[in-house]
């Protein structure tokens, strides 16, 4: 399958950016220095394309009924312009994808899933979606997604002709409002993925290049050395992500990958308590409950390396001669200054690793120094 272009590819060009496959789409992943790219996010903020994520927008009368049987999750209980992040999981409880879901209106969501789940997530949708009356419509193809994150994020936007600013402003974590930017319509969304403030703005691909040279202009306008601002590629989005100790797909969460071992028991527990209690059934509820009463094989931890050898996704991870696990993200730390990684081990061998007795070995066969440390590595502030 031939790669996918977002409507700022040819901006990304004249930037010299550097490119790769991610979920089927040619997306940036540095444009000049990864290290400096996540640092502008830590201290300034990063622009960042993000168009290869999917949009699927529901509606209906029983739009809310319907999303709580089909995700794991009460959509139904969030108010309009609010956010929730749940799963979408098969009937054995298998993880398909992670999601952001935002209220739209009293009949209208919109459901974010990651770019390499977009057609499993649409036809899931669609097939769950018989018996109840709503309408799962594909908005993808036709939308584009810039974030800018960083604690001068705001700053930024309202910089470039933000209105209502002050409705912007004042939105709390994962919520919505419908704004402008550089005369751009847009739905600006404040969740993130990078451990920082920052905000999502969704609009028309026509709209996007405007969009982005009017944001990369304040950039330039607004940056100073101390509190950089410019776009930032994926390998970026990368190192913070996982900074703040966040999933990625296909790393910590996958089918393979139950959602307790990936340490989102809670979040299935309250959902299934909340949904038994309104009587709503939901695809894969009772797999789910089976895996709440046991106790999971493996568990997701963090890592930090002792010395300077970097830890990466797919190395063993060791207690003396057994081994118990392995890493599922590893990358040096721009912020930290040492390895860090995120592993998901037996947890029979957690008395053992949090004794200091842990290691990991690199595929070829060299052993790296680590010790656990709680999730995540970095909170701002």
């Amino acid at each position: 399958m031939s790669e996918r272009h977002t409507a700022l590819h040819e901006a990304h060009e004249e930037l010299g950016a550097r490119f790769t496959d991610f979920g089927g789409w040619s997306m940036p992943v540095r444009y000049a220095s990864d290290t400096a790219e996540h640092h502008a996010v830590r201290r300034g903020a990063g622009i960042f394309d993000l168009s290869h994520m999917g949009e699927v927008e529901v509606t209906g009368p029983q739009t809310g009924e319907f999303l709580d049987h089909a995700l794991v999750g009460v959509l139904s209980g969030i108010g309009t312009g609010r956010a929730k992040y749940s799963l979408i999981v098969d009937e054995q409880g298998r993880i398909l994808d992670d999601l952001i879901t935002y209220r739209l209106g009293e009949e209208r969501y919109l459901v974010v899933p990651n770019a390499g789940n977009q057609e499993t997530v649409v036809r899931a949708l669609q097939e769950r979606a018989e018996g109840f009356d709503v309408v799962v419509t594909d908005r993808g193809p036709g939308t584009s997604l810039i974030a800018v994150q960083g604690p001068r994020a705001l700053e930024v936007l309202e910089a470039t002709e933000l209105t209502p600013a002050q409705d912007v402003a004042g939105l709390k974590y994962y919520a919505c409002v419908p704004a402008e930017c550089a005369g751009v319509p847009a739905l600006a969304a404040r969740t993130g993925y990078t451990g920082e403030d920052g905000f999502e703005l969704y609009c028309d691909n026509e709209h996007a290049p405007q969009l982005w040279s009017a944001l990369l202009a304040t950039a330039e306008r607004l940056g100073t050395e101390d509190a950089p601002i410019g776009p930032a590629g994926l390998a970026a989005r990368d190192s913070l992500r996982l900074e703040a100790g966040m999933p990625l797909y296909g790393h910590e969460l996958s089918t393979e990958i139950s959602p307790v071992e990936a340490g989102l028991g809670k979040l299935v527990e309250v959902a299934l308590r909340k949904k038994g209690e309104a009587g709503t059934v939901t695809v894969g509820g009772d797999a789910l409950t089976a895996m709440l009463g046991t106790t999971p094989q493996r568990t997701l931890i963090g890592l930090q390396g002792l010395g300077r050898k970097p830890v990466r996704a797919g190395y063993t991870v060791v207690v003396g001669e057994r081994t118990v696990g392995e890493v599922t993200s590893g990358l040096p730390s721009p912020t930290l200054g040492r390895p860090v990684a995120m592993a998901l081990v037996a947890t029979d061998a957690l008395e053992e690793i949090a004794a200091g007795t842990v290691g990991v070995v690199d595929v070829r066969g060299r052993a790296v120094d680590v010790e656990q440390t709680p999730l995540p590595f970095y909170k701002r502030g």
